[in-house]
């Protein structure tokens, strides 16, 4: 007998978070996330999402068997920015099993119908500045560091379910070897150029973080306003995602630009910790998954590019390519080999041509679905 059930107690959130550990034991590509970073994620008393947002976790029960998942979410910000009312389904793990997949995003549809949302979305986990998309090619690896990862048949049990493409996020590998050696000896020409403009390419200073992060915010939020589905991130919000990422932070590959003492462009590159995070057993730091985790991150070959934008007007000068030739140049004579350019909306041709500009090759596609309700 199948059932739907709506999480209500600590031990049923556990339960959430541990599903897709039991679904993919047999998946040596999949990476398990850190258990405390979801359950901090989950919980409306410890993330900032929840003074706009809220979210309903359903688990799908077989008899007393888990057998899938899905969050219901409720952005009050998106709809304040955007002017749709968009309601969002994330986190959903299921068995290859159309019944129990439609059951659980129709429960999802119901939730947030009932917010007064006239269209859903997903999967996203908790909005676009977080995880989102579903993997439609490029299932032979594993996801690179904040990516998501899921098995082949996600895709026919969300359509079946009577939801269609709304866009696809583009993932470009790049090896840093294979990158055009003409635009990093470009670097040079432009960095004067711009340097003529008053425009001048600086590390993120570690010491002054503080300092650094709400200027570098005012610029994310302000690069990406017109991109589909982007919701600029509260002070509370990017304070909390910055905390995180500060502990893997290289200031080599954190870099802005500035013109006139006013950061009008950010680029941030993370090592994947994912070539770590792969080796601790269910997202457990306890008791050895925390040695894991601080020795081996110095082993790391591979970085994400997981955000790079301009401030508008300061566009098509140069700016991003120096951006990556400088993250490029960076990683000589570390263990970095490459890594990931992510994501990019099919429809941003100015920077999915920067990065073929560069040698980066599209090899992993998402998707995001929708549904009227």
């Amino acid at each position: 007998m199948n059932r739907i059930v709506a999480v209500e107690s600590s031990k049923e959130l556990a339960r959430f978070i541990d599903f897709p550990h039991e679904l993919y034991r047999d998946d040596p590509n999949y990476v398990p996330e850190l258990f405390i970073a979801q359950q901090d994620m989950l919980s409306p008393h410890k993330h900032p999402f929840y003074e706009h947002g809220s979210v309903r976790l359903f688990l799908a029960y077989s008899n007393e068997r888990i057998v899938g998942r899905i969050a219901a979410i409720h952005n009050q910000n998106h709809i304040d920015f955007t002017g749709n009312k968009d309601g969002f389904f994330g986190f959903f793990d299921c068995i290859n099993d159309p019944a129990i997949a439609k059951a659980l995003l129709q429960q999802a549809t119901e939730w947030v119908k009932e917010k007064g949302n006239t269209n859903i979305i997903g999967p996203v986990n908790l909005s676009t500045n977080d995880t989102c998309g579903l993997l439609v090619e490029g299932f032979d690896r594993p996801p690179i560091a904040m990516m998501s990862y899921n098995a082949p048949y996600y895709a026919e049990l969300i359509v079946g379910a009577g939801f269609k493409k709304k866009t696809d996020l583009l993932a470009y590998e790049l090896e840093t070897k294979e990158a055009n050696e003409r635009t990093l000896k470009l670097l040079d020409t432009l960095e004067a150029r711009l340097k003529r403009n008053g425009i001048t390419i600086r590390k993120v200073n570690l010491k002054k973080f503080a300092e650094e992060v709400p200027k570098i915010r005012e610029v994310y939020n302000s690069a990406w306003d017109k991109n589909l589905g982007f919701v600029p991130m509260t002070p509370k919000e990017f304070d909390y995602l910055a905390k995180d990422l500060k502990l893997i932070l290289d200031p080599n590959f954190c870099l802005v630009a500035e013109k006139d003492n006013k950061l009008i462009a950010f680029a941030l590159g993370i090592p994947d910790i994912n070539q770590v995070l792969i080796k601790i057993k269910r997202g457990r730091l306890l008791p050895t998954g925390i040695f894991k985790l601080l020795f081996q991150k110095k082993n790391i070959t591979r970085l994400r590019v997981l955000t790079l934008g301009v401030v508008e007007g300061y566009r098509k000068m140069g700016i991003e390519a120096c951006l990556y030739g400088n993250i490029i140049k960076n990683t000589y004579g570390t263990k970095i080999t490459g890594g990931e350019c992510s994501w990019m909306l099919e429809d941003n041709y100015l920077m999915n041509h920067a990065i073929e500009q560069i040698n980066g090759k599209l090899y992993k596609r998402y998707r995001l679905y929708e549904k009227e309700l």
